[in-house]
């Protein structure tokens, strides 16, 4: 069992801060990363496999530092986001490679076992030019499993993938977790880190925004002030029926859209209250509608929480 330790770690690249003063621990099972594009998780995963040097801080796998040191290469699989393939090789030899290159004694067993793994020994002799963009991401899944590593990096795995695909990367994931390798994939969509994570790690902004399981990193999202954007029959009448309530911190009357902007701070009652003062007023709710269901805006109350 191995765990990566990530220390106080800062990356930039001139005056751009891609990572800033991260520190936490990605131990055996699954863990997603979570967080918008451009959050710094490519960044993140690359000073974890190795090929990027932090500016400051350190990134240890087992204690031993991971930037030029070519024997933790042998625990480390990666899957990265980009596509650094030779389309004028085939499936097979794409990943035999990897395998020659790791000095396996059996390359070719252990290059057959791989495409098996990810289901794609139909297409082993077919050259990776005229893979889909589903098989793509699976033989690049092969290739980082061909040597057996106790640690798997992946940079969005699921994307391009259709749902049979992503349903049976999601379970080889699930197993691989659950026979104790340390597992960490990088998503900027909840419901994937929801299906498939044990543990979760949300950066935005290239900085740490919050560490704990699905539950709890969906009760922060939720505990946090709601925006509405709210069109009735009479909306200077709901917008004083609605300030005297302890749900909200905040009513504004927009002129410009015909609607009232409402920040709702506690999402459960206020869900409750505004039908039942529409009614009790006579007033008609024409439109409800969240103004700020974006992972950016979720994620950036995350930073400020």
């Amino acid at each position: 069992m191995s765990t990566l330790q990530i220390d106080h770690t800062s990356r930039w690249f001139g005056n751009v801060v891609a990572v800033n003063d991260i520190t936490m621990t990605i131990g055996p099972g699954v863990t997603g990363l979570l967080g918008p594009n451009g959050a710094g998780k490519s960044t993140l995963i690359h000073m974890m496999s190795g090929f990027l040097a932090p500016s400051t801080g350190s990134v240890t796998l087992d204690g031993a530092t991971i930037w030029r040191n070519e024997g933790v290469y042998r625990e480390i699989g990666l899957v990265p986001e980009r596509e650094g393939m030779y389309d004028f090789l085939t499936g097979g030899e794409f990943v035999l490679a990897n395998a020659e290159l790791h000095g396996l004694p059996d390359p070719g067993a252990a290059t057959r076992r791989a495409l098996a793994t990810v289901e794609m020994e139909h297409a082993a002799d077919r050259r990776i030019g005229t893979y889909s963009k589903g098989m793509r991401q699976r033989v690049k899944m092969a290739s980082a499993l061909v040597h057996e590593p106790s640690v798997l990096l992946l940079d969005e795995p699921f994307n391009g993938m259709d749902p049979r695909q992503r349903m049976h990367l999601m379970q080889l994931l699930r197993t691989m977790g659950e026979d104790g390798r340390t597992v960490l994939f990088s998503s900027h969509i909840l419901e994937e880190v929801e299906q498939l994570a044990s543990h979760i790690e949300v950066i935005v902004a290239g900085r740490h925004a919050a560490s704990g399981n699905f539950r709890k990193i969906r009760r922060l999202m939720t505990d946090r002030p709601h925006r509405y954007l709210v069109r009735s029959s009479d909306d200077r009448a709901l917008a004083a029926a609605l300030i005297a309530d302890a749900s909200t911190a905040g009513i504004e009357l927009d002129q410009s859209e015909g609607a009232l902007r409402v920040q709702a701070v506690d999402f459960g009652r206020f869900t409750a209250l505004l039908p039942r003062l529409a009614r009790e007023h006579g007033i008609r709710l024409h439109t409800v509608s969240p103004s700020d269901e974006s992972l950016e805006s979720v994620f950036s109350y995350l930073v400020a929480a």
